[in-house]
């Protein structure tokens, strides 16, 4: 009680007399802790040339900065932006086209651009600046900031298995395993011990289950330590949609869900979605801008960011943008605010559950809305709500056929259907 007279004896005071500069610096620091929640875009899984990506990783960073994302997590196969790389420029253009390297000297400068070997031959190679150098060309408080990322790219069974650590601060080989499940459980097992012995928020978001159709739902549903997996991927090679013998990654995510929660009293697997670009020139592929989260959070840092995605405060899009998502655990009710544009029609759907629900009533369409706000109450016996909005418009870079702009909020369920949420 007596700090909080002070504090309010030196709000009053400070409108009238000229303040100590030590005050004035409480003031400062203190109205910047009480700064209001806001909404973070964001990209956790793409590539540069330090895997299989073609451009720059600086170029890529630049791309995504001045197109309105707050974060970006450049997630290399295998390997971290670190220590010292050199790559044959013959190699560069190969992969990025003759004007790749005209194009980073231009926006970075000849002095930025390092070089060595005699030009036109193959000894020719331009060096690959590290994160920890180039992100200061970059980042801005408040504005824009660089994660370090790797894609922990695993197999098993002849499957891929591709896990994204986001905040990684030393790379993580992959471990291995007999099965599916195995590779996921050892190789979070590997993010957890760097994040217990260095002290470091790290976080773990299963990549594309349906690449060559590598992991089930029964996968999904089986290893809870995953929290996090793609809902939607913006590669055009990842079977977004399934086929007739392999559901689509959304239906995954519905018979994971109830697996987890209903069947095994688990936590709720939460969704994701990345354009995991490696092509930046135009061509067909898997470009940028495809997918992204919108994170909710106080502070624009890898920790808050974490935390606040940890804690189901974030929805996911292919184009949309929602304005407020809520869910009130003591109705379980969810409620979405969409943002909306001139000329464009909105859908919410809200995709339902229950405990003891069958096969063909699993992720149900509950209720249908065209408003632009709308909720849901969970009715007696239903366990698990998300809501999935769908606009009139295609994104500005489909991947596939008829693809309308869509936004996913996260799934929620009631506090006794689960451990925790």
């Amino acid at each position: 009680m007596k700090s909080y007279s002070l504090w309010r004896f030196a709000l009053a005071t400070a409108s009238r007399y000229a303040l100590p500069a030590c005050l004035t610096l409480v003031v400062s620091v203190s109205s910047a802790l009480a700064q209001s929640p806001g909404w973070y875009k964001g990209n956790l899984h793409t590539h540069s040339f330090w895997s299989d990506g073609n451009d720059f990783p600086e170029m890529i960073s630049d791309w995504y900065r001045t197109r309105g994302y707050s974060f970006l997590a450049i997630s290399d196969h295998n390997v971290l932006q670190s220590g010292q790389r050199w790559m044959k420029q013959s190699a560069v253009e190969s992969r990025g086209g003759k004007e790749v390297i005209p194009k980073y000297i231009r926006r970075f400068g000849e002095s930025w651009v390092e070089t060595r070997g005699e030009p036109g031959t193959e000894s020719a190679e331009i060096r690959l600046k590290p994160l920890d150098e180039y992100r200061y060309l970059l980042e801005q408080s408040e504005k824009f900031i660089l994660i370090p990322s790797e894609e922990i790219s695993d197999k098993a069974e002849g499957k891929p298995v591709h896990m994204n650590a986001t905040n990684v601060a030393e790379a993580v080989k992959p471990v291995g395993g007999a099965t599916v499940r195995e590779v996921m459980e050892n190789n979070l097992r590997a993010v957890l011990e760097q994040e217990k012995k260095l002290g470091r928020e790290i976080m773990v978001h299963l990549n594309h289950p349906n690449f060559h159709y590598g992991v089930t739902f029964e996968d999904l549903a089986a290893v809870m330590s995953e929290q996090f997996f793609e809902v939607y991927n913006g590669h055009p090679g990842v079977n977004h949609r399934g086929d007739k013998d392999h559901p689509s990654v959304e239906r995954i995510w519905d018979l994971a869900n109830h697996l987890r929660v209903n069947k095994l009293g688990g936590s709720l697997l939460l969704g994701i979605a990345t354009d995991d670009s490696h092509e930046y020139h135009g061509k067909p592929g898997s470009r940028p801008g495809r997918g992204w989260v919108m994170v909710r959070s106080r502070y624009l840092t890898p920790e808050h960011l974490i935390r606040a995605m940890e804690s189901g405060d974030f929805y996911a899009s292919s184009g949309l943008s929602l304005q407020d998502v809520q869910w009130n655990k003591e109705t379980s009710t969810l409620s979405v605010a969409i943002q909306s544009e001139p000329n464009v029609q909105y859908t919410t759907e809200f995709i339902v559950t229950s405990k003891d629900a069958e096969l063909d009533q699993i992720g149900r369409v509950a209720k249908t809305f065209q408003d632009l706000q709308s909720s849901y109450t969970l009715a007696p016996g239903e366990t698990i709500v998300r809501a999935v909005v769908t606009s009139s418009i295609a994104p500005a870079d489909p991947v596939f056929d008829d693809q309308k702009q869509q936004a996913w909020t996260q799934p929620f369920t009631i506090p006794s259907a689960a451990k925790s949420q």
